[in-house]
């Protein structure tokens, strides 16, 4: 299945060729929904027919494969026919500001360092990040002033691919306890945040949506810092642009 939104995070639709469908799902045999993993939600949107009749799509996950989507159709729409096309329309709105948070996500996760991240939650105008911290110190005024700064230095948000072997030699990218790379497919999704002559941002492993400029994500509130355990901190933020 070719994902184009993996390539391209701003495509909103694209046609394509219904592989099958059933009571498991819609298989395209190319989308532009994302499907959920990773802490981001799956897109929602429809798929439109040829004769205008329209498959709402009330989210997309992961189906067996790396590469398999499964749109999971709202409850008493009609299903396609394999071989026929449609137009595949995500909820544009819904998934920039996904994208919006989750390039956020990154740069809250730069500005903690050396702690291992051990889950995390991307929202629609929210999200939140748990870290390894015994004794945390955090400050939530001081902790957004330094995202919005980042933020309003507008850096480039640039998406790329190492292989297998080089993330194993670099094992310090992975920040994720909870959520590892998928690794066997002969290389990985990198997202790298920061200009393009200088030192990284922020520079992972991640196969999420993003995008394309930190400036895009507008002013955000440090709206929360939890205990969760003995160890564990949650920093939760909101944009406070709509």
């Amino acid at each position: 299945m070719d994902l184009i939104f993996r390539d391209d995070s701003y495509a909103r639709s694209c046609e394509a060729t219904v592989a099958s469908a059933g009571t498991e799902g819609i298989r395209l045999d190319r989308t532009v929904f994302y499907a959920q993993s990773g802490g981001q939600p799956g897109d929602t949107g429809r798929l439109v027919l040829a004769d205008g009749r329209i498959v709402a799509i009330q989210v997309a996950v992961k189906g067996a494969g790396s590469d398999d989507v499964l749109h999971l159709a709202a409850a008493g729409a009609p299903l396609p026919e394999p071989g026929q096309r449609v137009k595949a329309e995500i909820d544009w709105e819904r998934r920039y500001r996904l994208m919006r948070v989750h390039t956020a996500m990154h740069l809250l996760c730069s500005l903690i360092k050396g702690a291992a991240v051990t889950g995390g939650a991307v929202g629609d105008g929210k999200g939140r990040l748990d870290f390894d911290l015994p004794e945390h110190g955090l400050d939530k005024a001081a902790l957004g002033e330094a995202m919005n700064r980042l933020i309003a230095a507008d850096h480039p948000v640039v998406a790329g691919w190492m292989t297998d072997d080089e993330l194993a030699r670099r094992p310090e990218l992975v920040r994720t306890m909870s959520v590892k790379p998928p690794a066997g497919a002969g290389r990985v999704r990198t997202i790298r945040i920061g200009p393009p002559d200088g030192e990284a941002v922020d520079f992972q492993p991640c196969g999420g949506t993003h995008v394309r400029r930190t400036g895009e994500i507008g002013r955000i509130e440090v709206n929360k810092i939890e205990s969760k355990g003995r160890q564990n901190r949650r920093v939760s933020f909101v944009l406070l642009d709509p």
